[in-house]
């Protein structure tokens, strides 16, 4: 058997026909290497099973029990049949109930020990358990891994798959990770550690395991962050002088908040120093962002510098020229906006009087890093929902002038670990601050048989004059029972003749979805039905209800992006997220957006109950997943990686001295899948 066995498709393996490889790679999962690298989600732990008076309530538990006897099977509706078993502990009686599995109901005799896994509670006095798996009690004493499932692949069929794969070519993996490391770190080998994260020989063995996989995955990552993110100490021509911002300040009709000073403190210190800045300023939707940077390009005008505000899209764009020049032009400070949809003789124009210096404050899109376009003297970059760039576009934009500073805004707030994983070396300003008189939007949960109750609500503020959004996960109707957006618009605009019902999603063209959100911002649509595309930020003052359908399709981080579209104005707004899903985590993660309109303390709930691999969904910010690293639980492993990878690019920056070749051609494979966020 070679190596290139690790690559041979997920078929090499018993019971994995052209269905279950479908499934698979729904999964992200193609070949046997894949697979290995799929490590479980959690454990059941048959180690320490609890007597059944002592299981929590609606939580999952391991009760180990002697059944006692069976109860005829008894069918609920077509293809569902309920099994029932009762089981004694040695001290309490407990009715198992199996849902529609035969062989596991026959497979168990009376009067044999069991351990049982599954979700426990109590009714009318007696102990029960949903069971989801069991063991016979002579196999108790390990741990079971439980993995990520896509519908129609079940736990147990990974498992046995994993098994094989684990068995015939675990023995196949090259370790990437240099032999040094793996001595100074006291870490173990690549092949132990698959080993015992698929199936651990006990607690130790998987502590060791998992200690070595989640160093390994932070070491890589910081690797390709510090050599392909990392920002170039040379030396910038743009260096201000300290400037008197009190004109600035003193303009603003609203008094900025402590953690908007401290934030420009840290940016203008910055561009006082004889390198470019490269900062991240991150904070809450509301916090103040915008001004932060109106600061920046004031100092950075009045030094005789210009200043680029790239956006994600053209209303976005104008909406930041707009605000900027509003702010600043009084001041002397000349703002304009270029943008794709100009006409050829306006770009002429517009670009001519750039380069010539006319202008001091140049708010875009794209249209900011085309060749065409020069800068007279190009001093702060200011990119806006900084994930919806490619690392390229910015340094193409960085470019046009001599070694400009560098300020990237995200509405994201996210934990500093997080932080420092996802943008490299940028230090970080963060607002944690909301500005005085703003107002909490109220947020309900609610299930779908309520969901007219809650269209008439909406209809009652839409005749008021307000404007509404409604969030739905799908685009197009399938055959799932998800609310598509299309026809969810087509059904409200007939329900709701009296209103002017629009529609966004993200297959429209960018002048389509521009066009759509200008006549929203104007109030030529009263409702608009979204996808997801909506949560990047134009502001409509107007809009004080956001609905989101199928609440639980979205992370808390998103749900809370969303809800930021509202509660711009002087009205009372809401957020209403319609879910049917009476999971336990689903209910911890919707109480979380009941309960608290902090986005670092959803944040973090995100991280804890979603897990670091699944925060950002789809890859958007070009970093690889995490798949085994947690960045709550780890963030001191993160740290020790990070300095261990540092010192390693310092002695072997271009990781060919012998031994390294190996850990270098992984981040090359990484860097590969992720040009996007890569370059």
């Amino acid at each position: 058997m070679s190596e290139e066995g690790l690559f041979s498709p997920v078929t090499v393996l018993k019971n994995v026909g052209a269905k279950r490889a479908a499934l698979y790679e729904k999964l992200g999962i193609r070949t046997v290497g894949d697979l290995l690298r799929f490590y479980p989600r959690t454990y059941l732990d048959y180690t320490s099973p609890l007597p059944a008076a002592e299981c929590p309530e609606e939580e999952s538990c391991v009760i180990k029990g002697v059944v006692v006897r069976r109860f005829p099977p008894a069918p609920i509706r077509k293809g569902l049949v309920l099994y029932k078993l009762l089981a004694n502990d040695g001290v309490s009686n407990f009715q198992v109930t199996i849902f529609n599995n035969e062989y596991a109901y026959y497979g168990m005799k009376a009067g044999e020990e069991y351990v049982f896994a599954g979700r426990f509670s109590k009714s009318g006095g007696r102990l029960q358990l949903a069971m989801s798996s069991y063991i016979e009690e002579k196999d108790a004493g390990v741990l079971r891994p439980v993995y990520n499932l896509t519908e129609g692949l079940s736990n147990g069929m990974v498992s046995s798959n994993m098994a094989e794969a684990v068995s015939r070519f675990a023995e196949l993996l090259s370790d990437p990770m240099p032999r040094e490391i793996l001595r100074e770190k006291e870490l173990c080998q690549l092949r132990y550690a698959i080993e015992n994260i698929h199936f651990p020989q006990g607690k130790e063995a998987y502590d060791i395991a998992r200690r070595r996989l989640v160093f390994e995955e932070f070491f890589t990552l910081s690797l390709g962050l510090i050599r392909l993110r990392g920002r170039e100490r040379s030396a910038t021509a743009v260096r201000l002088s300290k400037v008197d911002l009190s004109p600035f300040e003193t303009s603003l009709p609203f008094s900025l908040t402590g953690a908007q000073k401290k934030a420009i403190n840290e940016i203008l210190a910055d561009m006082q120093k004889p390198y470019p800045m490269n900062r991240l300023l991150q904070g809450d939707v509301g916090s103040g962002k915008t001004m932060v940077a109106a600061a920046a390009a004031y100092a950075t005008a009045k030094n005789g510098f210009q200043t680029a505000i790239m956006a994600p899209t053209e209303i976005l764009a104008g909406q930041h020229a707009a605000t900027f020049g509003k702010v600043l032009e009084p001041l002397g400070v000349r703002v304009c906006l270029l943008t794709g949809s100009l006409t050829p003789k306006q770009k002429a124009e517009r670009k001519a009087a750039i380069a010539a210096g006319e202008f001091d404050v140049i708010a875009g899109t794209h249209a900011l890093v085309q060749q065409s376009t020069e800068f007279c003297s190009l001093g702060l970059v200011v990119t806006d929902e900084q994930h919806r760039f490619g690392v390229e576009q910015r340094r193409l934009l960085a470019g046009k002038g001599d070694s400009p500073h560098s300020l990237v805004m995200s509405a994201t707030p996210i934990p500093r670990t997080l932080a420092l994983i996802l943008y490299g070396d940028l230090d970080i300003s963060v607002l944690d601050e909301l500005p005085k008189g703003r107002q909490p939007v109220e947020t309900l949960v609610i299930h779908s048989d309520k969901r007219e109750r809650a269209l008439h609500f909406i209809q009652e503020h839409l005749t008021e004059g307000e404007q509404a959004y409604i969030v739905c996960p799908l685009v197009e109707d399938s055959d799932s029972e998800l609310l598509a957006a299309t026809q969810y618009q087509e059904r409200l605009a007939r329900q709701l003749p009296g209103c002017t019902v629009g529609l966004l999603h993200g297959r429209m063209k960018p002048a389509e979805k521009d066009a759509v959100m200008t006549d929203f911002k104007a109030n030529r649509i009263q409702l608009l039905v979204s996808t997801t595309v909506v949560e990047v930020g134009v502001d409509v003052p107007n809009a004080t209800i956001m609905m989101v359908e199928n609440a639980e399709r979205f992370g808390l981080a998103q749900l809370h992006q969303l809800r930021g579209r509202v509660g711009r104005g002087k009205r009372r707004s809401y957020c209403i997220l319609v879910s049917d899903n009476e999971s336990e985590e689903n209910r911890r993660r919707l109480s979380v957006m009941k309960n608290t309109s902090d986005g670092f303390v959803i944040a973090r709930e995100d991280l804890k109950l979603r897990g670091s691999g699944d925060f950002f969904g789809n890859r958007q910010h070009g970093m690889p997943a995490l798949a085994i690293a947690d960045l709550l639980e780890d963030k001191d492993l993160f740290t020790e990686a990070q300095t261990t990878a540092r010192t390693l690019l310092r002695t072997d920056p271009e990781l060919k001295a012998p031994g390294h070749e190996a850990i270098g051609a992984v981040l090359t494979a990484l860097f590969d899948q992720n040009k996007d966020g890569w370059n």
